[in-house]
Parts: C-alpha cells; sequence; structure tokens
C-alpha cells in the first residue's frame, strides 16, 4: 500500500507512523484501490483485506488496531487492551499508552492529526475536519494526554496529515462569521463572491496559541482536492468515496 511516511517521527525507531494513500489495495470504483473504510458502502470483504494489507506492511495485528466511528465532535477515548477492532468506539480522538496498539483516523477532506509524547510514550489519533477544529478538539485532546499520561505540550510532536486546502474548501456564509466570531478570520479567503475556509490554518492558529514550537510541528501540505488521483476526497469525489487513514503505533 502506498503510505507517506511524515519526516517529524523518523528519529524514533520504535515509533510507527504513515498516512494512506488512495493506491495498493484492492477495493472496486468508486472506493479504488486503497479504502479503509466500512461504511461507505464498499465490500466488507474487500475494506477487510485492504486493513490485511497495512496491518502486513507495518507488522501488527489488524485486530488490536482502533479506528473510530467519527461524529464530527470533541469527544476523546483513551484506548486500553480492551478495546477490539470489530467494536470501534463513538469519538473523533484516540489515546493511549500501551504497546502494540495501532491508532487509526480516517479522512477523506479533513485533517487527520497524529501526535507522540516521547518522554512519557503516548500517542494521539485525531479527526478534525471544520466542526471537530471549531470545537477545539486538538487542544483538548492535548489536555486529555497531560490529565491521563503527563504529557506536556512542550514535549509533543504533531503530525497534520492529507486534507483540503484554502485552495479547495468552499463554504457559506454563516460558516464564515462562525469562524470569524471564534477569532479564525485569517482561515479565511474571499475570492469572486466566493469564501474559501483553511480548517489547517485554524488548527495551526490553536498550536501557536498554546506556543508549540513550530519545529515540532509537521503539516503534509497535499490538498485532498487537488491532488484526487492519489487521495479520496469527499468533495472531488462528489460525496461517494473511500477513506484514506493516518496511523500510529507503539512498538
Amino acid at each position: 500500500m502506498k503510505t507517506v511516511s511524515p519526516v517529524l517521527f523518523s528519529p524514533f525507531t520504535h515509533l510507527d507512523a504513515a498516512f494512506t494513500t488512495r493506491h495498493g489495495g484492492v477495493s472496486h470504483p468508486p472506493f479504488n484501490s486503497a479504502n479503509l473504510a466500512f461504511h461507505v458502502g464498499d465490500n466488507p470483504d474487500n475494506v477487510i483485506k485492504n486493513h490485511d494489507l497495512l496491518a502486513a506492511q507495518f507488522n501488527y495485528n489488524r485486530h488490536h488496531l482502533i479506528h473510530m466511528r467519527q461524529i464530527h465532535s470533541d469527544k476523546i477515548i483513551q484506548i486500553d487492551p480492551t478495546f477490539t477492532f470489530d467494536s470501534p468506539p463513538e469519538c473523533d480522538a484516540l489515546i493511549t499508552n500501551h504497546r502494540n496498539i495501532p491508532l487509526m483516523v480516517m479522512s477523506a477532506d479533513c485533517t487527520g492529526i497524529l501526535l507522540y509524547d516521547p518522554l512519557h510514550n503516548a500517542i494521539g489519533a485525531i479527526h478534525a475536519g471544520r466542526a471537530g477544529a471549531l470545537a477545539e478538539i486538538l487542544p483538548k485532546t492535548i489536555h486529555a494526554m497531560h490529565e491521563s499520561f503527563g504529557t506536556s505540550k512542550e514535549d509533543l510532536y504533531i503530525v497534520l496529515g492529507p486534507s483540503i486546502g484554502g485552495c479547495c474548501y468552499e463554504i457559506n456564509e454563516s460558516i464564515a462569521l462562525e469562524c470569524e466570531q471564534k477569532g479564525y478570520s485569517d482561515s479565511l479567503r474571499r475570492e469572486k463572491g466566493k469564501v474559501f475556509l483553511a480548517v489547517n490554518t485554524i488548527l495551526l492558529q490553536q498550536l501557536d496559541t498554546l506556543n508549540i514550537q513550530k519545529e515540532r510541528i509537521e503539516v503534509i501540505e497535499h490538498c485532498t482536492a487537488c491532488k484526487n488521483d492519489d487521495y479520496f476526497s469527499y468533495r472531488a469525489d462528489t460525496q461517494q468515496t473511500g477513506r484514506i487513514a493516518g496511523l500510529i503505533l507503539l512498538h
């Protein structure tokens, strides 16, 4: 399966992390070919085969992987070995300090975020679309890692995965007003009577407010709509499409 690896995490030999593309799986159009989501209408047998391909590539047991039933919320779940692949929790962020429990966030335009605290050996995976970003799921997850594992924001490394950019994400004026009222005017771009939103600008502003050093943040600057040949995009694919994933795992 073709994946993109965060450079920021490369020094950590006991950590695996990657973002998948739409290439290297077995699913048929419009889910071609590496769809990892069960809820989009794909053949479940093909989805399982895609998960098995990814598990073999990164040397983990698929049954230990935890993904989410994502609901565009600010709900965060702390994972332990009692969770299983077949019963994903309903939430939009996962955190754990257990080894050999891969965490997965799926997306098709939203930003998948991976977090790593090397001091306390803790990891997180976040699904942050517009609603989640405005609900501050990223700073709330950082706080949850502090409460659960003692993570200090100064110790975190954070990667924002492929997502739709402000070049392509058109929104209406009511959403634009909400962004402005919450102090995120810099995330908006107006052009020829249209307004566009850069969700990553909101996320980066939140990290800046927390005084997290830019050297500890990586943004994979691949717009899923612009690069629709390589990534699933809910908008570019007119809603029926698969899901890429962000994967993080402590060995």
